[in-house]
């Protein structure tokens, strides 16, 4: 494979790496970015693979026009090959506005490839091509020019092994006649809504025990404002203001702005000059209807048995390790209590591929026709005979 040595910073060398990317079934993508000090990540370096070359293209470059690597990303006869793509995704979609698409997550592959949930890049290196990779590189400041023959080549790596993993990942999967296991999955990528935060949302984020509808209602409305203000100044929310803080004003509802400079953590110094602003935010609060006060869901009225949630969460770990698949591929937490309860209306793990390998299990053990034991420290299945 041809390997750049140093990363593309001209339009028309640009234009003619993606017109050769274009040419291909598929190609692995990844970014460095910072963000340790601004609201959005500040993309420092994008990196592409094929079969053929591996590049990288140095968005920072003064005078880089980067339409060519955006009309790629809409090729739609190149698939986008991405590990953990969330964050790279986001980047860019702040950056144009659209998906990359079609797009496929390796780490999500990797969730029926034996690897468990959330597997990192490096295990999955490790287990795909037994190799380590060298993680120094990783904390770097990928701002800083120029960039270090060490930090290119570790940049590089990153999609030249996503390239070569890809094709084999895919191949096991569809051996094992898994692949639209993957499909709704993968599908919830292409979800322009979760790379875009709503800031009439932001509240739900935020850990509050025990609030009331109304000091729930203050810290809507007191989030909402953080995250509009973080994006303006581009800077951190939690900089601008901590979540305990947000919660004990809106506990304290204070009634005057000497109250709120009072409040436990609230900001010193350049603090002051977020009093009057959220002072009007409390004022917005305090007009917002009754009906309009955001809602908690109901607590359940009935709670599962808790024999047969523990029989379930066995069952669930029988089936993922038997099947060599991450347990959230198959159910989570609530899912679980749902079928406990006999609330399996749109609960995925009783429908479709699912439900063969672990639904059908799931309603055999609750009707007392399969039981879960024990032989040679593994749990096995046994039909119940009446």
């Amino acid at each position: 494979m041809k390997t750049h040595p140093s990363p593309i910073t001209d339009t028309a060398e640009l234009k003619a790496l993606c017109a050769r990317l274009a040419s291909q079934p598929h190609i692995a993508i990844d970014t460095e970015f910072m963000r340790e000090t601004t609201y959005y990540a500040k993309i420092c370096l994008i990196q592409v693979a094929s079969d053929d070359e591996a590049a990288a293209i140095d968005p920072l470059a003064k005078g880089l026009d980067l339409t060519p690597f955006y009309d790629l990303m809409q090729n739609t006869n190149v698939l986008k090959v991405f590990h953990a793509g969330r964050q790279d995704l986001e980047i860019l979609v702040k950056m144009t506005g659209q998906l990359p698409t079609p797009c496929y997550d390796s780490q999500i592959a990797a969730m029926v490839c034996g690897f468990g949930d959330q597997v990192g890049y490096d295990k999955l290196v490790k287990g795909f091509l037994d190799i380590n990779i060298d993680k120094g590189p990783r904390f770097t400041d990928w701002s800083h020019r120029p960039l270090t023959e060490k930090q290119i080549s570790y940049a590089l790596n990153d999609v030249i092994y996503l390239q070569e993993i890809y094709p084999v990942m895919a191949e096991r999967i569809a051996n094992a006649k898994r692949s639209h296991w993957l499909d709704e999955e993968m599908a919830v990528m292409g979800d322009l809504s979760i790379y875009q935060v709503n800031p009439d949302e932001a509240w739900r984020k935020i850990k509050h025990k025990g609030t009331k509808p109304e000091a729930l209602n203050r810290i809507q409305h007191l989030a909402a404002w953080r995250e509009q203000e973080a994006q303006r100044r581009d800077i951190p929310k939690t900089r601008l203001i901590k979540d305990d803080t947000l919660v004990a004003i809106a506990m304290a509802k204070p009634s005057s702005p000497e109250a709120l400079g009072r409040i436990r953590g609230f900001p010193g110094g350049g603090g002051g000059k977020l009093i009057p602003e959220i002072m009007g935010v409390l004022k917005r609060a305090a007009k917002t209807p009754k009906d309009d006060w955001p809602k908690l869901p109901d607590p359940p009225a009935k709670k599962p048995s808790v024999a047969v949630l523990d029989l379930l969460r066995v069952l669930l770990k029988h089936v993922s390790d038997h099947e060599g698949i991450a347990p959230r591929l198959i159910a989570n937490a609530d899912d679980l209590e749902q079928i406990a309860l006999n609330k399996t209306d749109g609960i995925k793990a009783m429908q479709g591929w699912r439900y063969e390998i672990f639904g059908q299990y799931a309603d055999a053990i609750k009707s007392g026709k399969l039981a879960i034991a024990v032989k040679e420290n593994a749990t096995m299945l046994i039909p119940v005979v009446d």
